[in-house]
This record gives structure tokens, C-alpha cells and sequence, in this order.
């Protein structure tokens, strides 16, 4: 297994002191994560992005330059880049222009996002998501993969005539995750081009998202492609690890429950209403370190899963989180890198090794 801290940079003050740091306090924070996630032997990084509510996400490949320069080994991934919205040929350069700067450790993970109020921001109909999505990534890969590119443009995109982006990739297209939480479609999108799927697994029961993964497996085997590429990641509640659950319930249990009673988003509510259901059924990594194990380990079982990415709870003191995160990183992630290995960016995996002698070919 491999691991992946995520931040989706929300901005929020804790809600039981009411401190809230500075925007650029916050987003200092994201890029020190990252820099502490290399050196503690993690194997990518993510940024996400928003559009809407209280994040400040809004420029992810911003971030995400910032966290190539600063570090050396850990890959870059983005959490999601919420394609439905954007241009492709813009996130073509944006993101080709920070795989050139890490040295082609770049992975993008693409989703219509789940923010509803981000689609009349950029003059578009929420109806049309999926649609926005599947359109915008067929013009992303085609520019990615070709130079000269004419496109006949449709319903979604604009057509295109001898276009090349520059800069290219490092060595060759980077490799698009498919985010996918409620629905079938990005599940079925990602077995269609036989792209890895990035499920949420962040608010609903395990068997939700099983059913999204079982039925990308399905697809993937139809349309051909060889299943040994079919890489899963699956995302995860609030990691929170204590010396016992009852300290972790302590600590934690009061921020989770003023988050959860205060978050009303129509469609996408997380039915664990307390932090003893989250613990006890829920995705939330709350507990001592072998609970997280066991309950990552459940995950496994369920989704066989290549990747788990975690995300820190970002309202207590930073110092508190890196804590948390070094205690992930020591005490969590060796157990289940032994239990179950994967060939996710290893020399078996085709695009594991995009390096500079591949660029060079």
C-alpha cells in the first residue's frame, strides 16, 4: 500500500476556541505538510480544489509548484482538479508546467466536483456536469498525447486547429486518477479509458463506495484493459491517532461533532452524526494507531485499495497536526505496507518511473 496526504485547504476556526489562523498562515501550513510529509518517507502529496465554501483551494497549481520547489521524491497530485469547470487547454499547460518542475512526479486526479454552488460562478449548469467532465477529458488527453492537435469542438469545448500546448509533459502524459463518490458515471469514465479510480470514501458507509469500485473493476475487465493496472485509491475521514481511543474521542470528538452539525450540504451529509459512530462504522481514522490500522485494513478488505490517502484535521494547533502525521507515518503506514504490497509506482508500474531518461526518449 501507498500513501498520500491530501489537503483540500479548508479555512475554517476551530469550533471550540474560535482561533483561526491568517489565509497566508494557512496555506504556509499546506506547504510545510508536504515538505514533513517527504521527509517522513510518504509517497505523494495532494492539493485539492474549491471553488465554493470555506476553502481557499481556489488555485491548487499554484500550490502545487510551490510544494515541487520545495521538495525532491514525494509525487504531486491534485485533489480533485475539478475539470467540469475549468479549460482544458489551460489545465494542459498549468499542470504539464509543474510535472516539467518536479521532474515528472506529477499525477492529476479529475472530478466534476462536489460543490454545487461552483458551477454559476463560471457560467454553467450544473445539469451538464457530466457531461462537462467526460467532453473536457477527451481534450485533455488528446492534447497531452499529440502535438498538432485539431479538434472538432463540441457541445463543451471549442474546436481546435494545429494546436500544441506547451510545455509538454516531462516524459510522456501524466497519469489521471478518477475521482468518484455518489455516482457510477466517473467509475465508468475512468474503466473506459483505462485509468486508476480515486474513491472519496470520505462521509459515506464503506459498501457506497464498494459499489462505485466493484462496478469500475466490472467496466475495466469489459472494455479489455489488463486488470493488473486497475489501481484503486480511496480517500478517508479526519485522521486524529491518541495513546487511546478514549483521549482520541476526548480530543477530537467535540471538533468533529460541531463540523458535522454545522456542515449542510443537500446530497452529501455524512450519516455519522457523532464521533462514536464515526470511530465505531464511519471512515474517520479517529483512535490509537492500531485502530487506524484495523480500520484501513477494513477498507482494504472491502475496496483492495493501492492507495489510502489521509488528511489531517486542520483546525487543531498545526504543531498538533504534524504530530499526528508522524505518528501515521512511524507507527501506521510500515504495518500496512508490509501487509499489502502493491505495484503502484514501482519499476512494474509502465508509468511508476517517469524519469528524466524517459524524457529523453
Amino acid at each position: 500500500m501507498r500513501f498520500q496526504l491530501l489537503d483540500i485547504v479548508p479555512y475554517r476556526a476551530d469550533p471550540i476556541s474560535g482561533h483561526q489562523v491568517s489565509p497566508a498562515d494557512r496555506l504556509a501550513e499546506t506547504l510545510q505538510q508536504a515538505v514533513r510529509a517527504e521527509e517522513l518517507g510518504l509517497d505523494a502529496v495532494a492539493i485539492g480544489e474549491r471553488h465554493a465554501g470555506h476553502f481557499i483551494s481556489s488555485s491548487p497549481t499554484v500550490l502545487l509548484g510551490a510544494i515541487a520547489a520545495q521538495t525532491r521524491r514525494i509525487r504531486l497530485n491534485s485533489g480533485v482538479t475539478v475539470l467540469s469547470v475549468l479549460d482544458p487547454v489551460r489545465v494542459a499547460e498549468d499542470y504539464a508546467t509543474i510535472d516539467q518542475l518536479s521532474g515528472g512526479r506529477l499525477d492529476i486526479t479529475i472530478g466534476k466536483g462536489n460543490e454545487v454552488a461552483q458551477f454559476p460562478l463560471f457560467g454553467l449548469d450544473i445539469d451538464d456536469q457530466w457531461e462537462l467532465l467526460a467532453e473536457k477529458y477527451e481534450l485533455l488527453r488528446t492534447l497531452w498525447r499529440e502535438e498538432d492537435v485539431t479538434w472538432p469542438g463540441t457541445e463543451f469545448t471549442r474546436p481546435l486547429s494545429g494546436v500544441t500546448t506547451l510545455p509538454r509533459p516531462f516524459a510522456g502524459a501524466p497519469r489521471v486518477w478518477h475521482g468518484s463518490a455518489t455516482t457510477l458515471f466517473s467509475a465508468g469514465l475512468a474503466a473506459r479509458f483505462g485509468d486508476p479510480l480515486f474513491s472519496a470514501n470520505a462521509i459515506q458507509p464503506l459498501e457506497n463506495y464498494g459499489v462505485l469500485v466493484d462496478h469500475y473493476r466490472a467496466e475495466y475487465a469489459r472494455h479489455g484493459h489488463d486488470p493488473a493496472a486497475a489501481f484503486v485509491a480511496a480517500g478517508s475521514g479526519a485522521l486524529f491517532i491518541a495513546d487511546t481511543t478514549q483521549e482520541a474521542i476526548a480530543q477530537f470528538g467535540p471538533v468533529y461533532n460541531a463540523i458535522v452539525a454545522a456542515t449542510n450540504v443537500p446530497g452529501n451529509n455524512t450519516p455519522f452524526r457523532d464521533i462514536e459512530h464515526a470511530v465505531a462504522e464511519g471512515p474517520a481514522l479517529v483512535g490509537t494507531p492500531q485502530q487506524v490500522i484495523d480500520k484501513i485494513a477494513r477498507f482494504h478488505g472491502r475496496l483492495g485499495h493501492d492507495l489510502q490517502s489521509i488528511s489531517l484535521p486542520t483546525t487543531v494547533p498545526f504543531a498538533q497536526q504534524l504530530g499526528i502525521l508522524e505518528r501515521f507515518a512511524l507507527e501506521v503506514a510500515p504495518v500496512l505496507r508490509r501487509e499489502f504490497p502493491t505495484t503502484l509506482w514501482t519499476d512494474a508500474d509502465p508509468l511508476g518511473q517517469r524519469t528524466a531518461e524517459l524524457a529523453a526518449v
